[in-house]
């Protein structure tokens, strides 16, 4: 029935959520709908599609080429990335063993949230921050307002380089723990990253940041939603090697993203040079402020 649905709101789809004995849901421009009977969106839920288990687990089969083993090491995490760098967060009963979770079984809900490039999104903040040399930043925001987005533009701009700017590229090292920045599908980005950036996919974020320090050589590293004091410590490392860190992280202002004990060491310890933080207001990546520090 999706296929029914306008080009323009099939472009603007963020999210389709799939919940057993549940209508199916598409969120668009912040809002949300029921995927109609009749392929058209819809506010009342009588009106709209409703799946079962048995639904979910066929799409699921479908997304991992019809071999759930395939897939182990992503259950473990409640996700998996598909061809096309979108990602599906999974819900259903964890199976624990020896404090971990080992699986996911009974797969009850789906989250597909389609990965948006928007190619020269970062340009102009590129421009007007790093013509006279890359800064330390940190982009912060709350969620959905276009910082994995904004920071993926940047890595491709500082990356490829913009000659007239004066940029003329830089070897880029992305540690992609949660595969939304790069999109990574068997192991090769989906998203356009640029033509000097090197991709460290689903490895957690503080041993990337070492992994990539020893063996790539950058001169840039990226990463995405920090916040841990290991998350602290490694960037530090990448500081104090001479390496330029650009990083994002949940928070709509100065006071919300202290109250991450990983931020605010680094913050105290004068790591980042500028702080930008992003909104909604005039759609996702809007920059509010951004601080010198």
């Amino acid at each position: 029935a999706i296929e029914k649905l306008s080009e323009d709101e099939i472009s603007d789809i963020e999210e389709i959520r799939l919940r057993a004995n549940k209508p199916v849901m598409i969120y668009l421009k912040n809002e949300d709908y029921f995927l109609g009977k009749k392929g058209c969106l819809e506010k009342i839920p009588t009106e709209g599609i409703y799946i079962n288990a048995m639904d979910i687990n066929k799409s699921l089969q479908v997304m991992c080429d019809f071999s759930l083993y395939s897939i182990e090491e992503e259950l473990k995490q409640c996700f998996l990335t598909i061809k096309g760098g979108h990602r599906v967060g999974i819900v259903g009963r964890a199976v624990i063993e020896k404090e971990n979770i080992k699986t996911i079984k009974d797969i009850s809900g789906l989250n597909i949230r389609i990965a948006k490039e928007v190619i020269g999104c970062g340009t102009k903040l590129v421009k007007e921050l790093y013509s006279d040399g890359v800064k330390h930043t940190l982009i912060a925001s709350p969620p959905n307002c276009g910082k994995t987005t904004l920071l993926r533009d940047i890595v491709r701009n500082l990356s490829t380089g913009i000659l007239e700017s004066g940029i003329y590229g830089y070897k880029v090292g992305v540690v992609d723990e949660r595969s939304e920045i790069a999109g990574c599908y068997l192991g090769i980005p989906q998203r356009d990253v640029g033509l000097r950036t090197d991709v460290l996919d689903a490895c957690p974020k503080a041993q990337g940041i070492m992994l990539m320090l020893r063996s790539m050589s950058p001169e840039i590293i990226a990463v995405d939603e920090i916040g841990s004091n290991d998350d602290a410590d490694a960037i530090l490392n990448a500081i104090y090697s001479g390496v330029k860190v650009i990083a994002t992280v949940h928070g709509k202002d100065i006071d919300e993203i202290l109250k991450k004990p990983g931020v605010k060491c680094l913050i105290e310890n004068n790591a980042f040079e500028r702080i930008v933080f992003l909104s909604r207001k005039n759609g996702p990546g809007t920059i509010e402020e951004i601080i010198n520090i």
